[in-house]
């Protein structure tokens, strides 16, 4: 589990493709000596276990089902990739709990100065805009956020200066795809509803 809160910029330095899944080699920018064998990490909110380590990178593997469903197929040498380790108990709750199971793609349509803010407005298919509401939560790229406005398939989100600073958020333009995860709660909502009413 994890809470949508980046604690570091990772690089990919090499991208290996075979039998249709992908190794990536990350420079994640903190100590690797306490990361073990197996350790879950989200990358761009994509929960993928580390296979590998040397003293300043490791290795992920992404399986086929995972590149269909995230940006991951879209990373290059270099790329910036929003890191975040695995919940301990006991840590912060900073954001809201995020399970690092990307449910699909996010379309940025624009990216609008506001002050020193920024606001973005985005696209998602059905049916995942269906849990998207007002003030809910929504991790972007493993980002936690919340929800400004929602308008049939399109939403926005504002972004705080030291988010905008401390995430490759920075780095987008529109017409990027976003992954995004939605919030549990409102999918079990939604659940309950429809279970009811049928």
């Amino acid at each position: 589990m994890f809470t949508g809160i980046i604690t570091h910029i990772g690089l990919i330095e090499s991208i290996d493709t075979r039998q249709g899944a992908s190794d990536f080699t990350i420079r994640p920018g903190f100590d690797l000596s306490d990361l073990t064998l197996g350790a879950s990490v989200a990358h761009n909110g994509c929960c993928l276990s580390i296979v590998s380590k040397s003293t300043e990178t490791y290795v992920v593997t992404a399986a086929p089902e995972t590149l269909s469903m995230t940006n991951l197929t879209k990373w290059s040498l270099g790329k910036r990739i929003n890191l975040e380790r695995s919940l301990k108990i006991g840590d912060e709750l900073g954001g809201h709990i995020v399970s690092g199971h990307v449910d699909g793609l996010a379309k940025l349509v624009s990216i609008t100065k506001d002050g020193e803010a920024f606001r973005l407005r985005l696209q998602v298919e059905s049916p995942l805009h269906r849990f998207i509401a007002p003030k809910g939560s929504v991790a972007l790229d493993g980002i936690s956020l919340t929800v400004n406005e929602v308008e049939d398939h399109y939403f926005g989100v504002s972004i705080i200066p030291i988010t905008w600073l401390h995430t490759n958020l920075s780095d987008r333009t529109a017409g990027d795809l976003i992954n995004i995860e939605i919030d549990r709660l409102a999918r079990y909502a939604a659940r309950y509803i429809e279970t009811k009413n049928s």
